[in-house]
């Protein structure tokens, strides 16, 4: 035989790589000119032609006629007296197409070519891996748990690609057991030592937005827009969101009747509170309606340094600051503003307060400006305000702080006895 059939010598690599025929015989035609430039010097002379359809292949060489003895180079030149054998007709100076037997290269050849193929065959999985998640980057896409690691989760794909889910991207909640289906965004894509890398996240804002736009078809539609979302992972989310069409309610329309579409995100996202909210280019109310579920007294900005002092009833600062100041803290990052909170007590009836200044011999003044600072110049004012607040509003020490409370309390304690 003249010709050789590569398709079912190199039948694994495109069955294991899913590499589509017209690449595979891109890639075997390649791969021959490669060896044919190692035996004969060049590939210029010679066509490679594999058929697509039957997966045969055939080498032709074109070599010039030449008087005999006149060969100067074998690769190129052929004596009349050889061209004659092959076609009575053939005179000086025409060319001759002469089918090659592939069988020539030799067993070490085709070895050589089918580890060529491996290693052409590879890269192009991996390119094609890395060019399918780069553009499916912040899509949701599920995989099934395959091995469990400290700091990481191994996933593998409907096509048993490998994911990667770091101990950093899940919520602190999160518990798998190899063989379950999880679901994740696509956070980045990398190479690695020339592998391609995988990275979902459970944590990133898109997986909550993604996870709305499936729940919720108004947002697939288009006609309510998520303007943004800030979350901290397993404890609390905030979204904003907007409708275009003034028919639809847009927190209504994301809650679902009696929370029908949002208690499936919930449960997703392992119990996190999801606070669905109004967006308006209005910064006042914005910051009202961020501290959900809070309600406010009233409210002093100072737009140009981006700040707000905001007072509430005594009961509602602790749901204004929520779990180790996490609602405060995603408000703040959803409007831009750094926000205070304070204990509205100006119509509030108090026996009696007492000037910081009136302690200054038993409280350094330094540290009794530092309270003036964030608008604590009495004593019942920095009492009302616990320490870790006082500690993130400050830049006093813990133990500095708690000292002062503890003068400031044992004068009310005196004042009562």
């Amino acid at each position: 035989m003249s010709s050789i059939n590569l398709i079912d010598s190199f039948q694994e690599f495109k069955d294991a790589e899913n590499i589509d025929r017209p690449t595979l015989m891109k890639v075997i035609e390649d791969v021959f000119k490669t060896l044919l430039r190692k035996k004969y010097g060049t590939d210029e002379n010679f066509d490679v032609i594999v058929n697509d359809q039957t997966g045969d292949l055939e080498i032709f060489r074109r070599r010039e006629i030449v008087e005999d003895g006149n060969i100067e180079d074998d690769n190129l030149q052929i004596p009349l007296s050889q061209a004659v054998k092959i076609e009575p007709d053939y005179s000086v100076g025409e060319e001759v197409y002469e089918e090659m037997d592939v069988r020539d290269f030799g067993r070490r050849a085709i070895l050589a070519a089918k580890q060529t193929l491996a290693a052409r065959i590879g890269d192009l999985k991996k390119n094609n891996l890395l060019k399918k998640y780069a553009d499916r980057i912040g899509e949701i896409i599920g995989g099934e748990v395959y091995q469990i690691w400290k700091k990481e989760i191994l996933l593998l794909d409907d096509e048993g690609n490998e994911l990667i889910l770091p101990k950093s991207e899940q919520i602190p909640t999160d518990f798998f057991k190899k063989g379950e289906s999880v679901r994740a965004v696509v956070k980045k894509v990398e190479m690695r030592n020339n592998t391609p890398i995988i990275i979902l996240s459970r944590t990133h804002p898109s997986f909550l937005e993604k996870l709305l736009e499936i729940e919720v078809p108004e947002i697939m539609d288009g006609l309510i827009v998520v303007r943004k979302i800030v979350r901290e992972p397993g404890e609390r989310a905030k979204v904003a969101v907007e409708s275009y069409d003034d028919r639809i309610d847009p927190v209504g329309a994301c809650v679902g009747m009696k929370g029908s579409r949002i208690h499936g995100i919930v449960r997703e996202l392992r119990n996190e509170n999801i606070d669905i909210i109004n967006f308006t280019a209005n910064t006042q109310l914005l910051i009202q309606r961020s501290l959900t579920p809070a309600r406010i007294n009233r409210m002093d900005m100072d737009t140009e340094g981006a700040h707000a002092d905001v007072y509430l009833e005594p009961d509602q600062v602790s749901l204004a600051i929520g779990k180790k100041g996490v609602n405060i803290k995603l408000a703040q990052e959803l409007t831009g503003f750094s926000i205070d909170v304070y204990r509205d007590v100006q119509d509030q009836e108090v026996e009696y307060d007492i000037d910081l200044d009136e302690f200054s011999d038993e409280i350094e003044s330094w540290i009794i400006d530092e309270f003036k600072k964030i608008g604590c110049d009495t004593a019942l004012s920095v009492l009302e305000l616990s320490v870790e607040e006082l500690v993130r509003r400050t830049d006093l020490e813990e133990e500095t702080i708690r000292d002062v409370q503890k003068v400031l309390q044992a004068e009310f304690q005196n004042e009562s006895e």
